[in-house]
């Protein structure tokens, strides 16, 4: 029967390992209530870092836990090797994915592809709006109100289609018979999509069918959070439209068998009005991004050629001339510095762009004619 001496003993050498328990116990307790217990409505960004606390507080537990074992300081050496092992293990066989999820994250924040709340449509098999940006995934919402979320990595490899917020095009097809002039069904058309809201539409025949003419009818959407009802409201108006005006809608699988005279030609009468003179281009409402980018590469080069021919003329100015010619390159330079700027800054910006914008305009004429070979 062990004694007393012996049962005080063991008991003291267990005292520290309880403590330890009990002291982290309540400590991940205290900090699981604190960071994520009395935030239920946090989304996956910000709960990630306090996940990551939570995770490394419980490896320092458990390590802690294993130094106040009672055993020998060798054999509790081990066990502190075997729980480093085994967390080792843990990550790296989680490090690569994770890390790659996370650099992506980082490389989606930087570059900014799509913002909270934008339409898009990844690979062409999803589509919806983004619900949350996170460090490691992306949500978004479906049509079917269904929640998705993509690795970051898996946004990164795959192509991602993004709806402007500044506008969308909506379309829809339809396929109208031979017998219907295009002259008459492309105003009734263009009518039907401004009914719907839609602006600036413009049309495009897309095929000559064995029994109809494809087309395809399009606007610009300046409220694309209605991109949905939109795209419904269109298909509405059009169908309206044609049924108005006693225009039937025949599918290229519609065959009608009606009885016509022997080598009668099924070619539609002109109409008495005028087709429209100016249809509005296509190309000039889907690409506008791309040409105003190219519009503004091409004002930066001749803000830079000014620069340099300014910076040429300095060395033959007097000091009344190099002061004026110094205020217009420095009026230059700001104006590059707001075209580097974001769209949303540079509108912001934009009283103070077109009041730098003058200032140039007044040296431009009057110091040049002061230079020998001046314009």
């Amino acid at each position: 029967m062990p004694s007393i001496e012996n049962i005080i003993a063991l008991t003291g050498s267990f005292l520290p390992l309880t403590a330890t328990i009990l002291f982290s116990g309540i400590l991940l307790w205290g900090m699981q209530l604190l960071l994520i217990g009395r935030h239920p409505d946090l989304g996956n960004e910000q709960l990630f870092p306090r996940q990551l606390a939570m995770l490394v507080l419980t490896f320092a537990g458990i390590i802690a836990i294993a130094i106040a074992l009672p055993v020998s300081e060798s054999f509790r050496t081990q066990i502190v090797g075997l729980i480093g092992l085994i967390i080792s293990g843990i990550l790296a066989f989680s490090s690569s994915t994770i890390f790659a999820n996370l650099m992506a994250g980082m490389m989606l924040r930087v570059t900014k592809p799509f913002r909270t709340g934008d339409f898009i449509s990844v690979k062409s098999e999803y589509f919806g709006r983004v619900v949350e940006r996170g460090l490691l995934d992306t949500e978004i919402q479906t049509d079917k109100r269904e929640l998705i979320a993509f690795p970051n990595t898996y946004l990164i490899t795959n192509p991602v289609s993004v709806v402007r917020s500044s506008g969308a095009i909506v379309s829809t097809t339809l396929s109208l018979g031979y017998d219907v002039h295009h002259a008459t069904v492309e105003p009734l058309l263009l009518s039907g999509a401004r009914e719907c809201g839609l602006e600036e539409p413009f049309i495009h025949v897309l095929e000559l069918g064995n029994y109809a003419v494809t087309y395809k009818i399009s606007g610009m959407l300046t409220d694309t959070k209605n991109l949905l009802t939109a795209r419904s409201n269109l298909c509405r108006c059009v169908l309206d439209v044609l049924h108005t005006n006693n225009i039937e809608i025949m599918s290229p699988t519609f065959m009608s068998q009606r009885p016509l005279p022997e080598n009668l030609k099924i070619i539609p009468a002109a109409p008495d009005h005028q087709p429209l003179g100016t249809l509005a281009v296509a190309e000039e409402v889907v690409f506008d991004k791309a040409e105003k980018a190219e519009q503004v590469e091409q004002e930066k080069q001749q803000l830079l050629d000014k620069i340099k021919e300014y910076k040429s003329k300095i060395e033959q100015a007097s000091a009344t001339e190099k002061e004026q010619l110094q205020q217009t390159i420095k009026n230059y330079q700001e104006q590059l510095v707001l075209m580097e700027k974001p769209e949303e800054e540079a509108s912001s910006d934009k009283q103070a762009t077109e009041t730098v914008a003058d200032v140039p305009l007044q040296h431009i004429e009057r110091p040049l004619h002061l230079f020998p070979g001046g314009q």
